[in-house]
């Protein structure tokens, strides 16, 4: 196994609140990772300052940086992305999809991670022209639109897709900056049980055939004991708990702070 992100006494308060208290995780690159919680317990601060949307009071954050991604590591093989900007955390090879739909509404599917794979490479003067007109960019972007099983859809504007086939689209346009870790917020959220099924096999397949390790929160814990290899839990801000599904529910204090009266 090897860390493809890791925190160490990560910190953040707001004024006399504490909203993550010295979380210290190591995520290897072979597990899926689900991040649960009550509500309040911390997990969109979290998220937020692992996308750097956020900075931390205190403490660290090292991320594994995407193949080709020309910057110096350290001995781990990981470099230092604490506070810094979300686009530069983004092209180091940290991608977060998004609870809301975050595509251009108004684009084909395509044209939408055509604009991901340009931005991977800072190349964002005249998206249209570049985007047409060249064929390992339009190699790329059909690469991504099979592996999230978007062919059918390739060609139509955003805006007349299903939520399901959106938050799929949100999955690819992550996907296509070639990231080495993937952030998934609530991914089956507003999704019926036949949606909820296929986003679950999705997630499955791309964790095998890429190289890219997903983390996810979600607050359907049949999603997230059917899609995890390892579970960690936040409650109050503070990590409580961590290990495989069947150890996270066997766990009393997760089974009090979290799943409450399910858990009678």
């Amino acid at each position: 196994m090897t860390t493809v992100l890791e925190t160490k006494e990560l910190r953040r308060e707001f004024g006399l609140l504490v909203a993550n208290d010295d979380v210290t995780v190591s995520i290897d690159d072979d597990e899926i990772t689900s991040i649960i919680g009550p509500n309040g317990a911390g997990k969109t601060t979290f998220y937020t300052m692992l996308a750097g949307q956020l900075k931390p009071t205190s403490g660290s954050i090292r991320l594994r940086p995407r193949e080709g991604a020309d910057i110096e590591t350290d001995e781990d093989g990981l470099v230092e992305i604490t506070g810094k900007e979300p686009y530069i955390i983004n092209r180091l090879g940290l991608a977060r999809a998004y609870q809301i739909n975050n595509v251009f509404d108004g684009l084909t599917v395509r044209d939408n991670i055509r604009i991901a794979r340009i931005s991977r490479d800072g190349r964002t003067n005249d998206l249209r022209a570049i985007a047409t007109a060249d064929p390992e960019l339009n190699e790329g972007v059909d690469r991504i639109i099979e592996l999230t099983r978007l062919e059918e859809f390739a060609d139509k504007k955003c805006d007349n897709l299903s939520h399901g086939d959106k938050r799929k689209v949100e999955i690819a346009l992550a996907l296509a900056t070639d990231p080495s870790v993937v952030l998934l917020d609530e991914p089956t959220a507003g999704m019926n049980a036949t949606e909820t099924r296929k986003m679950v096999d999705l997630v499955r397949e791309l964790d095998k055939e890429t190289d890219t390790t997903f983390v996810l929160t979600e607050h359907d814990m049949e999603v997230v004991l059917g899609i995890s290899d390892r579970i960690l839990v936040l409650d109050g801000g503070s990590l409580i708990a961590e290990g495989t599904p069947e150890e996270v529910m066997a766990n009393e204090r997760v089974r009090e702070a979290y799943l409450g009266s399910e858990a009678q």
